[in-house]
């Protein structure tokens, strides 16, 4: 008998990496991170071990380094194709080396190859990044090591060279054969107040009575089942800042990394607007692949992904504007549109997309974007009604470049605002096509709720617009200020702006300051906002902020290997290389040459195993409504512990193929009693609601009793079944304001015109008939 030890493989194999540990140094709003794979070779001959792991798309690595029992060895960056070449040279050479490089596919993705792993043999292998942390609304800087990387969905149009070709092994989170610890340290000038997660954390651990710096670290035993999520709140989040760092004095003059560089963070305080008739053309584009039956999180009691989304469409649907234009589509392997052009938004056309909304099932099969959106940018524009594109999607797709190239093509007719939902979705598609449009992204992880940030997005998107926005420098004679950051053309109120910029000529000998205005005109009125700063850069051994500077240069020019423009590909290969930060066009090559042990045929291959997230343990059980209304289970169990991905669209077609069979005339039972989403599916589109049952039903009193407390010489039906579900909204929903925000300033809107002098004596009589605490106020026109 064969006895087996240790973690093992798909082939019964031991695997290699044993350990990731990372560290977190958080200044301000930037984390610098260097995580670290620990590798030991069990076997008795030497290995080649492939590791696939995500990255948030925003990050800058910059440093990639081995060290290989007690021997250090630093990469070099090098062009993608000479750096794959000299590592198979080596390789073949009985060198030692290591690869490390982005996807073809997409910015979010990354492969590190340890090659000639000898018997017995330990290598720690450390990369290194830097990025911008984004602002929440509720003021908490956001920082997340990603650790999921959800199976992507593979279209025939994948290039050859990406690494989401390889057939990963998969296996229950319980079985996952290597560990993860983080520690971070947090410092802010301005204080900080506390720190948050989704993973279990250690007590913070304030290192100063003042609370500047902090220490958390991730508690032992963290199962690869979500990304890790940090939520830093500091005192002082929304005051303007420059950042001036020193550069490196040894290069040639008129490099991006010789002279100072400078980020500038603005918050710009852009006045609430008030209620207008903003119109356009709003297209909802839903992901309806098989993954979006998958839960919002890891949690048992998560709401499915599909569920969320056609709650949010709901409240999307009920909180446009009257005279707007409208239509959504459903994408997976194919798509459909509610109607064959958007439509005008009107109680008819609402109803008939609710309709739809209702029934809407994540039943498409695959992840295929492209398509829908080149339908909808074909469209022609509708006069007067500016296109609003809202994309919902868990990001498994694997033609990222492609999409982000899509919606850059068509930038000046849209502006796109996305969402990625659930663990895993892809920061490079997100974020990508957000950018590339003028628009804003957003994730949904956790407890997040889908519907708060969407309304959110919404309000801005029917934000005015935001015209002659321009940044300018009052500095010291003799030094002038390059831009490095694209030119800024949107501005949404509550966003933080970030701009990058270079100081080139001779720096004052005398301490002195200078002062950077940004100005922008709304609804004819100019606004300023100006920071001053000292000219005095500091030293960063890491040269944090020009890295950060050459990465957002990166992503305006470096679209991948196939869809750059001829015209900007030397000029991303130069950037990248000067500036240390890998791209589509560079990799990470290591070689040890000291190790010079001829290879006897092939290296023995190991890909890494990564975390099964379809579900937490083996069986994993679908529950579908049969026609009779009874429920059924469809129960798959994994004879294996692990499993190869090459496997994954088999488990998932017949997941799929049993969802399917669910009744389309059945719903999600949670939808019947979530009174909030019955009274918001219950307005009418000009903002009122009707006095009937499924009102009363919301209210919690009976028809009867609504109509007899009714004062008909007052105000008709409409206005006082109106007036009962603003109070409702007020004393039952106030936690979820956020959410039902729009579409309360309808109903007021369509009360304005409707009220007169009693209206106040009617609202009383409505708070008397609930029993509500409500205040009045809330009435006054």
């Amino acid at each position: 008998m064969v006895h087996f030890y240790g973690l093992l493989t798909l082939q019964r194999e031991p695997v290699p990496l044993k350990s990731i540990s990372v560290s977190v140094s958080i200044y301000e709003f930037v984390a610098d991170v260097s995580a670290t794979l620990n590798y030991e070779n069990e076997e008795k001959f030497p290995l080649e071990a492939v590791f696939l792991f995500p990255m948030d798309e925003d990050s800058a690595v910059y440093s990639f380094e081995a060290l290989v029992d007690g021997k250090k060895i630093v990469a070099e960056l090098q062009d993608k194709m000479k750096a794959r070449t000299n590592y198979e040279k080596a390789i073949s050479q009985g060198h030692q080396a290591f690869l490390l490089e982005e996807d073809s596919s997409s910015r979010d993705v990354f492969s590190c190859n340890v090659g000639n792993l000898q018997p017995g043999s330990k290598a720690a292998v450390t990369l290194k990044y830097v990025q911008e942390l984004p602002l929440e609304t509720d003021r908490a800087l956001r920082f997340v090591l990603p650790a999921v990387l959800n199976p992507r969905y593979q279209f025939c149009g994948l290039s050859k060279d990406s690494c989401l070709n390889v057939k990963t092994p998969i296996v229950p989170v319980e079985d996952l054969p290597y560990t993860l610890s983080m520690v971070t340290t947090i410092d802010s000038k301005h204080g900080i107040e506390k720190v948050q997660s989704n993973c279990p954390l250690s007590p913070t651990e304030y290192l100063g009575e003042d609370k500047t710096s902090a220490q958390v670290s991730l508690a032992a035993g963290h199962k690869f089942d979500r990304d890790v999520e940090l939520l830093i709140y500091y005192s002082e989040v929304h005051t303007p800042s420059v950042v001036l760092e020193m550069g490196m004095l040894k290069m040639k003059p008129g490099r991006l990394m010789r002279d100072p560089s400078a980020m500038v963070s603005f918050y710009p305080n852009i006045p609430e607007d008030q209620p207008s008739n903003t119109c356009g053309e709003f297209v909802f584009l839903m992901d309806r692949s098989g993954s979006m039956q998958s839960p919002m999180s890891s949690q048992d009691t998560s709401q499915l992904r599909i569920q969320a989304a056609k709650e949010t469409l709901i409240l999307l649907l009920k909180s446009l504007p009257m005279g707007c234009y409208f239509n959504i589509y459903g994408f997976g392997s194919s798509y459909e549109a509610y109607f064959p052009k958007s439509v005008k938004y009107t109680q008819q056309t609402m109803e008939e997309a609710l309709g739809r909304v209702k029934l809407m099932q994540a039943d498409l099969g695959g992840t295929e974007i492209l398509a829908p959106l080149q339908n909808i940018y074909r469209e022609p524009s509708i006069p007067g009604h500016p296109l609003q594109l809202f994309v919902f999607t868990d990001g498994e797709v694997t033609d990222t470049f492609s999409v982000i190239k899509e919606v850059r093509i068509n930038r000046q007719k849209h502006r796109c605002f996305s969402f990625g939902i659930g663990e895993g979705a892809s920061t490079s598609l997100i974020k990508g096509i957000a950018r590339a449009s003028g628009g804003t992204s957003e994730f949904i992880t956790g407890k997040d709720r889908m519907q708060s940030k969407a309304l959110r997005t919404l309000k801005r998107s029917l934000q005015p617009v935001v015209e002659d926005v321009s940044l300018s420098w009052h500095l010291p004679p003799g030094l002038s200020a390059k831009m490095l950051s694209p030119e800024q053309t949107v501005i949404f109120r509550g966003q933080r702006l970030i701009i990058y910029a270079q100081l080139t000529g001779r720096m004052p000998a005398a301490e002195t300051t200078a002062k950077v205005c940004l100005k922008y005109t709304l609804q004819g009125k100019t606004f300023e906002d100006k920071v001053t700063f000292p000219v005095q850069p500091k030293p960063d051994v890491n040269f944090t902020i020009h890295r950060l500077a050459a990465k957002s240069l990166l992503q305006t020019k470096d679209m991948g290997l196939r869809d750059t423009p001829a015209s900007d590909k030397k000029d991303a290969l130069n950037l990248s290389l000067e500036s240390g930060i890998i791209s589509s066009f560079t990799a990470f090559i290591a070689i040890n040459k000291e190790l010079n042990k001829p290879v006897q045929g092939p290296l023995a291959h190991r890909d890494i195993p990564r975390p099964m997230l379809l579900g937490a343990s083996a069986p994993l059980k679908i529950r579908c409504q049969s026609g009779l209304g009874k429920l059924k289970a469809c129960s798959y169990s994994y004879d294996k512990p692990w499993m190869s991905l090459e496997k994954l669209p088999c488990l998932l077609e017949k997941i799929h193929s049993c969802t399917h069979r669910t009744n389309l005339e059945t719903y999600h039972a949670g939808f019947e009693e979530n009174h909030l989403v019955q009274l918001i599916y219950h307005q009418n589109a000009n903002g009122s609601w009707d006095l009937n049952e499924d009102l009363a039903k919301v209210l919690g009193v009976s028809l009867e009793e609504i109509t007899a407390a009714h004062p008909a010489e007052l105000v008709d039906s409409s206005g006082w079944a109106t007036i009962l579900a603003v109070i409702w909204l007020h004393g039952n929903g106030k936690d979820l304001k956020c959410e039902w925000e729009l579409l309360e300033r309808k109903a007021m809107a369509w009360m304005r015109v409707h009220a007169d002098s009693t209206m106040p004596l009617v609202v009383k009589a409505a708070i008397t008939f609930l029993k509500s605490s409500v205040d009045p106020a809330i009435f006054a026109f």
